[in-house]
């Protein structure tokens, strides 16, 4: 979460690209609990309301001053979540958990980043997202150090961005566009040059997530389009979020696609791609 980046796009494609992580500040914990994960469903069950009579007690964020925040471990929420004033940090390995506790009253408010945070507002009528953005982002796909994949998905990426693809995804998956189908492999594509294997953390709707034994999604579909274009067969590795940049720097995975954000520390460990789109990183609150 959250995130390893806009690759910004003209007109149209500027007002779709409003969902979807930049460069993180540098921060320092405050006080922080790991709290274990084991839901996978997409949305919370129904628990006791954080708030006194069930009453909505955060309107901004300046309210989340000493408050307890819910994360997903190591993105970049969890990231501003530190820098908060007085504020206990509770992390969860899926945005799913972290919602359920906000719904048990474990949590005051959940950092999230705006796509899926609609998703679990939709799904969950107690819930809604405050008006003010915490902080805006850009995604990127991040690879291993010195990677000669990097320019080639580089100029993947413009291509797809130049040819209409990554708008026809984007329409699909966030603007609700009629008809939208997303990306398609043409017929015939061909893979002489084998396979690569994406790393992704697939409980972060619309950018990855299960649909049966599937992984589906934004991220899933722009990296198809990027493989196909590459001549690459595209393998695709669910995993802890916090364990795919390992997994790209071990060599387990060739890239890693997970509604990523750029920050210094993640540059330590993997190169990054050209921005594909931008997004917000918001608040969840009880009624």
């Amino acid at each position: 979460m959250k995130k390893l980046i806009s690759v910004a796009l003209a007109g149209v494609l500027a007002l779709s690209l409003a969902a979807c992580g930049s460069a993180a500040p540098s921060s320092q914990p405050a006080s922080t609990s790991a709290a274990a994960s084991g839901s996978t469903a997409a949305s919370a069950s129904t628990g006791a309301s954080a708030s006194t009579a069930g009453k909505q007690y955060i309107f901004s964020v300046d309210d989340l001053t000493g408050k307890t925040i819910g994360v997903q471990l190591g993105t970049t929420g969890d990231i501003y979540a530190q820098d908060i004033e007085g504020a206990t940090v509770e992390q969860y390995n899926k945005f799913n958990d972290a919602v359920l506790a906000l719904k048990q009253g474990k949590v005051d408010a959940v950092i999230i980043d705006n796509e899926p945070g609609n998703v679990f507002v939709e799904q969950n009528p107690d819930i809604i997202m405050l008006d003010e953005d915490f902080a805006v982002e850009d995604y990127a796909i991040a690879l291993a150090k010195g990677s000669e994949l990097t320019a080639k998905f580089n100029e993947a990426i413009a291509a797809i961005k130049e040819n209409g693809t990554l708008q026809a995804i984007l329409d699909k998956y966030i603007n609700d566009v009629e008809g939208a189908t997303g990306y398609v492999t043409p017929e015939g594509t061909e893979y002489p040059n084998g396979t690569l294997t994406m790393a992704t953390n697939a409980y972060f709707p619309p950018y990855e997530y299960y649909e049966g034994d599937a992984i589906v999604g934004i991220d899933a579909e722009f990296a198809k389009a990027i493989c196909d274009y590459l001549g690459y067969e595209l393998k695709i590795e669910d995993m802890e979020f916090d364990s795919i940049i390992p997994a790209i720097s071990s060599g387990k995975a060739d890239f890693g696609a997970a509604g990523m954000t750029v920050t210094e520390d993640r540059l330590q460990n993997v190169d990054f791609t050209d921005s594909y789109c931008t997004g917000i990183q918001s608040v969840l609150v009880l009624k």
